[in-house]
C-alpha cells in the first residue's frame, strides 16, 4: 500500500441513486488517506434507506453503520452546519468528490447556489482551485444536465459518470462497483488495483481491500 499520510480528503454524498458506489468508495478511500470527510445531503439518507436498508440521523452517522466496522479517520458533518470546517478554505484538504451526485447538486455547484453544507464544501474547492471530481447517476440526461456538466468540465472539474465498464469480465455486482471505484479513485490520484486494467492480461485480481457488511440496519 502506498503511504498518503497527509492526504486529506471531502466526500460529498447526495440524493441521486448508487449508494454503494459511496459506500465502496468510504472504505477504500479511509484506508488509503489520513482523513475523510464525509457529508450526506438530506435526500442521501433517504437513499441510503431505500438501497442499503440503513435508517440513521445525521446524529446516528457512523464508520460502523455503514461499513461494518469502525474507521477513526471518516468524520461526519450535517449538511446543515454552514460553520463546519469544510466550508472555509482555510481548511486544507487535497480535493472533493461528490458521489453519487445528483443533477440537483451537480447544478448548484455549476451555479454557484449553496444550499447547504454539501453544495458550499464543493464551492470552496472550486474557488481554492482544488481537485474537484462529480460522478453523477441519472438517465437520460437533458440539455440542462448536459450544459451544467459541460460548464464544470471547462472549470476543470473531473466528469466521471457512474458507468462502470465490462472489460474486466465483472463476475458480480461487486466486480461492477469496484471498476467504478477504481475510475473514481483514479481520478482522485489515490493508487488502486481494485480491479485488472486493460493490457494487464487475463488473470483477475483479487480486491486488496474486502467487501464489508454493515451491521446497523434500523
Amino acid at each position: 500500500m502506498v503511504e498518503r499520510q497527509n492526504q486529506r480528503w471531502v466526500v460529498g454524498i447526495s440524493g441521486a441513486s448508487g449508494m454503494k458506489y459511496a459506500l465502496r468508495l468510504l472504505n477504500v478511500l479511509s484506508l488509503e488517506v489520513a482523513e475523510v470527510h464525509v457529508v450526506f445531503s438530506e435526500p442521501a439518507l433517504r437513499v441510503l434507506g431505500e438501497e442499503e436498508g440503513i435508517s440513521l440521523s445525521f446524529a446516528r452517522l457512523n464508520a460502523r453503520a455503514l461499513l461494518g466496522e469502525e474507521r477513526p479517520n471518516i468524520y461526519f458533518y450535517n449538511p446543515r452546519d454552514i460553520g463546519a470546517a469544510i466550508a472555509s478554505g482555510s481548511t486544507l484538504f487535497d480535493g472533493m468528490v461528490v458521489v453519487p451526485c445528483s443533477m440537483g447538486t451537480l447544478g448548484a455547484i455549476a451555479h454557484g447556489v449553496s444550499q447547504n453544507l454539501l453544495h458550499r464544501a464543493a464551492d470552496v474547492t472550486l474557488k481554492e482551485r482544488r481537485r474537484l471530481v462529480l460522478v453523477p447517476r441519472e438517465t437520460p440526461l437533458s440539455e440542462v444536465h448536459l450544459r451544467n456538466m459541460l460548464l464544470l468540465a471547462k472549470m476543470g472539474v473531473a466528469i466521471v459518470p457512474a458507468m462502470p465498464g465490462f472489460y474486466h469480465q465483472p463476475a458480480s455486482l461487486a466486480d461492477l462497483v469496484d471498476m467504478m471505484v477504481m475510475k473514481i479513485l483514479d481520478q482522485m490520484g489515490v493508487p488502486n488495483n481494485l480491479v485488472k486494467r486493460w493490457g494487464e492480461g487475463n488473470e483477475r485480481l483479487a480486491s486488496p481491500v474486502p467487501m464489508l457488511v454493515p451491521v446497523t440496519k434500523s
